[in-house]
């Protein structure tokens, strides 16, 4: 087996993710020890290498020339997570130090040391102090998620602004405005239909198609029989004109009271949207929660 698919296969073996098993970092891992086509994987060292070191390696070696300024694409797609998950350590210096340098770690030297034997003694232990880069980014994705209780089950929702809206809308303007509501529909960034009721949204009246375009949360309140659309605005999509008239078309037959809603996560955003939004609807700002803002004039919080 040539130098780079044995490289590729140690990198597999670790779990590294599909890609940094990619040519890019085998021809670096392969840099960072010093090994040439013919060189034996027990003779591989950890001296201290530069960015240019490793690209001048890779050149010299191997015949793939990549130029200086592909350095930060060297850097993040394999230097980084390269040291996240134990490969190599930094010297400490500030990253624009000209001598800014990485090597490999004396424990994963020992693992690459093996690579070229049926048994890699070392790749046990190492594995077992080190978690490997794919459990790393697992970890963290996990973290990041936000936790959310609807309809008394624990959910969570995909990183990012829509969704930290969609959150505050179950958890803060729900109890203040729709009280004992159900979530009957509510989508994520990754997961669209993360809560969709077909059944009762079928008893409402609703008629859903492919084609359709959900708001993003639908709330019935049952003691009153209302039914609350709406739209989580972070940068597109207010209640507008149009969107009314959309969601009416799918709605001909429910007999609920309707309620519309904006909801924006700051007074900032809503200002951007302000001209856009349709009279006898309603806003809510997830910054400012106990009020809202009613574009309907003679009446409050109701159906249109």
């Amino acid at each position: 087996m040539d130098k780079l698919k044995s490289a590729r296969l140690l990198l597999e073996q670790i779990k590294m993710p599909a890609r940094q098993q990619g040519d890019l970092c085998c021809l670096t891992l392969l840099a960072m020890a010093k090994l040439k086509k013919r060189t034996p994987w027990g003779k591989a060292t950890n001296e201290w290498m530069r960015i240019h070191d490793v690209i001048a390696f890779i050149a010299d070696n191997y015949g793939v020339s990549y130029a200086e300024n592909t350095r930060e694409k060297v850097r993040k797609q394999a230097m980084h997570p390269f040291r996240t998950a134990s490969l190599i350590e930094d010297n400490g210096l500030e990253t624009n130090n000209p001598n800014y340098s990485y090597r490999i770690t004396d424990e994963f030297l020992a693992v690459v040391k093996e690579a070229g034997k049926r048994s890699n003694k070392a790749l046990g232990p190492f594995m077992a102090k080190h978690k490997s880069l794919t459990e790393i980014y697992a970890s963290k994705k996990k973290m990041l998620k936000m936790p959310v209780r609807i309809n008394n089950k624990d959910f969570t929702f995909s990183p990012g602004k829509h969704n930290q809206l969609q959150k505050a809308i179950i958890e803060e303007f729900a109890p203040r405005f729709a009280p004992g509501s159900e979530c009957l529909y509510v989508g994520d960034t990754i997961q669209k239909d993360m809560v969709k009721n077909i059944e009762k949204l079928s008893q409402l009246g609703f008629e859903i198609t492919l084609h359709d375009k959900m708001p993003d949360v639908v709330l019935y309140r049952e003691d009153k029989h209302w039914i609350y659309f709406i739209e989580s605005v972070t940068s597109v999509g207010p209640m507008d004109s149009k969107r009314i008239i959309e969601i009416e078309s799918m709605t001909g037959n429910v007999t609920a009271g309707k309620i519309y809603v904006t909801a924006f996560l700051d007074f900032v955003t809503f200002k951007k949207f302000s001209e856009q939004l349709a009279w006898e609807t309603e806003v809510w700002i997830a910054e400012m929660p106990d009020h809202m803002i009613h574009l309907n004039g003679d009446k409050f919080l109701g159906p249109r």
